[in-house]
């Protein structure tokens, strides 16, 4: 049996029109179904106008059909600020939401491309939730004005719990048992778009869950993610130069697409945060064109491919099916080929027979490798 997701109406509705913050998406509940599982999609990095990209609602409903979600997070980046050479829409060479100067205009363009990336996650009648990401702060709406304009979609799921000076939009949403009202899971929606702060980490750390098995949702990855790398020869299968070192994903741990690096060794606060509150794992966007998963510490960690059509792919979704009785996680990478979501099948590095096979293939490599970094840059 699918999962069940009931609205309740509650007293705390009766505040939602005075406080922001108080939305009745409070009282939504979200349950694992009869089968113990709960699947959540992550799409993130619509990162669209007023002028939405041709395609992107049709990847948005497909996306849906090919993964049957319980609930969809999208995980910021929700519109693009400005930047010029969109040749994804009708309007060529323009996009963004942003009118310099013009605040009302600028709130306009953002309500009508929020209306057209929501109107799929309305039809398919499934809940969703969002969080920030930097272009959504780099537009210059204010939460406050988000907020409103999340309001605005029974479907949405967009409130504010660590009360933090900035106003940060976040928020945990407990998954009810399959056999009771008590929570067997919690989803954490955190709002790093702007850098996460000491606030937002208090709030985390002393918010009450009573020890249940949770996964994050956040914008920008945490610096953790580096110790899915590995420093490693230049002729090396995987391969990314950054700062005049050689760096790829750590097979033993780590497999998918990585066009970027994070240096390893990092242990930050927040991961800390996470092990204490048993965070199982966290999956984030904004770097659009990689995808990948890995296991440090015992947490999950990923990144998710973006879908913004004005720059080049791949692009693609992941799911995360809660499991209920083992308190566990499984996850999985889509991408979209030719219009269709396919499952990412992750080969493992080659081990090759000789030094003589080893060197050649190191030099093939290094050329497709340089390739792919040109490439790479030429995106942006």
């Amino acid at each position: 049996m699918k999962k069940i997701i009931a609205f309740t109406l509650s007293i705390c509705m009766l505040f939602s029109f005075v406080t922001f913050g108080a939305f009745a998406t409070e009282d939504e509940k979200l349950r694992f179904g009869d089968d113990g599982k709960f699947t959540i999609l992550q799409i993130t990095d619509t990162q669209d106008d007023h002028c939405i990209a041709d395609g992107l609602v049709e990847f948005i409903e497909k996306s849906i059909e090919a993964t049957n979600p319980d609930l969809i997070v999208i995980t910021g980046d929700l519109v693009e600020d400005s930047r010029a050479g969109d040749v994804s829409d009708s309007e060529i060479f323009k996009e963004g939401v942003t009118v310099d100067g013009d605040y009302e205009a600028t709130l306009e363009n953002t309500k009508k491309a929020v209306e057209q990336i929501f109107a799929p996650l309305e039809k398919s009648g499934i809940p969703y939730a969002v969080t920030q990401g930097n272009n959504d702060y780099k537009s210059n709406v204010t939460n406050e004005d988000w907020l409103k304009i999340y309001a605005d979609y029974p479907g949405c799921i967009a409130f504010d719990m660590s009360d933090d000076a900035e106003g940060k939009i976040d928020f945990y949403l407990p998954v009810l048992s399959s056999s009771s009202d008590e929570p067997a899971f919690g989803i954490w929606m955190l709002d790093n778009g702007k850098s996460f702060s000491q606030e937002q980490l208090d709030w985390f750390t002393s918010y009450n869950t009573n020890g249940v098995p949770s996964v994050v949702f956040e914008h920008i990855p945490v610096d953790d993610m580096g110790n899915l790398y590995e420093e490693c020869s230049i002729f090396d299968e995987g391969v990314i130069i950054d700062g005049g070192k050689s760096y790829r994903l750590r097979g033993d741990i780590a497999s998918g697409h990585a066009e970027g690096v994070i240096k390893p060794g990092a242990t930050t606060p927040e991961f800390a945060a996470w092990k204490k509150q048993n965070v199982v794992g966290a999956f984030f966007g904004h770097w659009h064109t990689s995808g990948f998963t890995g296991v440090w510490d015992s947490i999950t960690l990923g990144m998710t491919y973006g879908c913004q059509f004005s720059k080049a792919g791949p692009y693609g979704v992941r799911t995360v099916t809660l499991d209920e009785t083992s308190g566990t996680i499984e996850t999985q990478l889509y991408e979209y080929i030719d219009g269709e979501f396919v499952i990412q099948v992750d080969e493992p590095y080659t081990q090759y027979d000789n030094e003589i096979e080893e060197a050649f293939a190191g030099f093939i490599n290094f050329f497709r490798n340089l390739f792919n970094a040109i490439t790479y840059l030429l995106k942006f």
